[in-house]
């Protein structure tokens, strides 16, 4: 499983992905760094069969409208410490794993829940 986190995200969590034993890369690792446009990201992901970490709500507009990015897990929780995303992201790796097999998935995470859509 190969995570592709957004702008928004930070480097931790990359880091705390690759901890896990996944690949997890960083938007200010590819193309054009934090300039990337929104687009070119859902490209890149799909292309290499990437699941996007995100903040941004464009992202969410995106699958639903466009149907990219393929794989997206969308956090809904402002700006929590970095120690508390962790713990999220590690309480929530299985049923991720469980998804990553599916052409596509959304995963929207918030305080009050986890929602999975298709």
């Amino acid at each position: 499983m190969k995570f592709l986190c957004d702008v928004h995200i930070s480097y931790k969590i990359s880091t705390h992905l690759k901890s896990l034993g996944f690949e997890a890369i960083h938007v200010n690792e590819i193309l054009d760094k934090s300039e990337t446009k929104d687009s070119d990201i859902c490209t890149y992901a799909d292309q290499n069969d990437l699941i996007v970490l995100t903040k941004d709500s464009d992202f969410r507009d995106s699958y639903f409208v466009r149907k990219t990015p393929k794989k997206l897990i969308k956090i809904n929780l402002g700006n929590i410490p970095n120690e508390e995303l962790k713990v999220i992201i590690t309480e929530n790796i299985d049923a991720i794993k469980k998804l990553h097999s599916r052409q596509n998935f959304l995963i929207v995470i918030d305080k009050e829940n986890i929602t999975i859509l298709d």
